[in-house]
């Protein structure tokens, strides 16, 4: 009889002899046959769908193995690298929350999640993750697509804006006035704020009766069709609430990788905004200018022209947000210049910590990490650090 002493990356418990154990939580005994006999932090799955549903890895688990589970990822991933700090408690998001999803839709009228490890789709008939204005369309929009009789499978963006629940559809472009009209009457009869449609060329909205926005900072920005948001609207706060303890009453700041504005519009001071994509830096600059926010957007590809030492010299704190690959080319740079704190944003903790050894060996030291769960019951993990020299 063996006992599960944590969870490993990929979301098994990892027993004392070292065996991998799917759905075995911290506390559970193992038979040498692979029996599992549930301990005090295996909780009973709430959803029907668990686990074959590729959505949620780890329902298994109470919220205290949860939250173990994402600070021993961080940890990890820090003494790989040869560095350790303070991990704080993980700041968890409640179930039904997400309110920005990817979905599919296949030919034979499945709507939900893929399969884990697999391209066949669970048909969603509940939904613990999903926020329940997200989750009371999918019946209605499944009776949509079907009447478009799309011969492949289809991609759905599902986000809730300011004005109702914003609808990106990849994969079909619906022609003809029966389906103007089936569209015409989705829309108004579920109060979307917009549906659009991109068949490869670029989206095309099909219903907006008001221009749809994200609130960021207390400013509406216009919001693109499938732009990134934080998961959830309370992954958002915790990360914004440890991005401004990190940075503290700065004058002048540079929000890197920007986005929309999640940092830049919560930021005190004037703030310079630099960001690739091209719909969201523009939507960050007519929120910023009607708002009238001391932000500067520049629309910049951070990885082919990262700022320069001469130019992040003039900032008294950085904000560091990447995608998944992190920021290698830009680390290089902040490590040789002086600004005084940084504030790390990630969603990867491997190429987080490739990152922090590149700026510990510049002489910045990692004061403390933040770790938070906003994709309820998975293995995704995201974190907001501090920097300071």
């Amino acid at each position: 009889m063996n006992i599960v002493l944590r969870v490993a990356g990929r979301g098994e418990g990892v027993t004392d002899d070292g065996r991998h154990i799917a759905f075995a939580a911290p506390g559970d005994t193992v038979t040498d046959d692979g029996f599992v006999t549930p301990g005090p932090h295996h909780a009973t799955p709430p959803c029907r769908h668990f686990p074959e549903c590729g959505g949620c890895q780890l329902q298994h688990l109470d919220d205290a193995s949860w939250s173990d589970f994402l600070g021993d990822r961080i940890s990890y991933a820090l003494a790989a690298q040869g560095l350790e700090t303070e991990v704080r408690v993980p700041s968890l998001s409640p179930p039904r929350t997400r309110r920005r999803a990817s979905l599919h839709f296949d030919p034979a009228g499945r709507l939900g999640f893929s399969i884990e490890k697999s391209h066949q789709l669970v048909d969603l008939t509940e939904c613990h993750v999903l926020a329940p204005e997200l989750f009371a369309l999918l019946r209605p929009l499944k009776r949509l697509l079907l009447s478009f009789r799309a011969k492949r499978r289809l991609d759905l963006q599902l986000t809730i804006a300011d004005q109702g629940v914003d609808v990106l559809v990849t994969g079909v472009a619906p022609e003809g006035l029966a389906a103007h009209e089936a569209i015409t009457a989705f829309a108004q009869g579920h109060g979307v704020a917009r549906i659009a449609f991109d068949e490869g060329y670029g989206a095309e909205t099909r219903w907006e009766p008001d221009a749809a926005t994200m609130t960021l900072g207390q400013v509406p920005v216009p919001l693109p069709p499938g732009a990134f948001l934080q998961a959830t609207r309370e992954g958002e706060a915790a990360l914004v609430a440890a991005v401004r303890e990190a940075v503290g009453d700065t004058r002048v700041a540079a929000d890197l990788f920007s986005g929309l504005g999640t940092f830049a519009l919560a930021l005190p001071g004037r703030v310079y905004a630099a960001e690739g994509n091209r719909d969201a830096i523009l939507a960050l600059k007519a929120g910023a200018g009607r708002a009238q926010r001391a932000v500067f957007a520049d629309h910049r590809d951070l990885y082919r022209r990262p700022l320069t030492v001469a130019e992040l010299d003039r900032f008294d704190a950085i904000v560091l947000d990447p995608p998944r690959a992190g920021a290698r080319e830009q680390a290089e740079a902040l490590a040789a210049c002086a600004v005084p704190r940084i504030a790390y944003v990630s969603c990867n903790p491997s190429s987080f910590a490739r990152d922090a050894k590149m700026l510990c060996e510049g002489g910045y030291r990692l004061d403390w990490v933040q770790p938070v769960g906003q994709f309820r019951w998975s293995t995704h993990v995201e974190l907001a650090a501090r920097f300071s020299r």
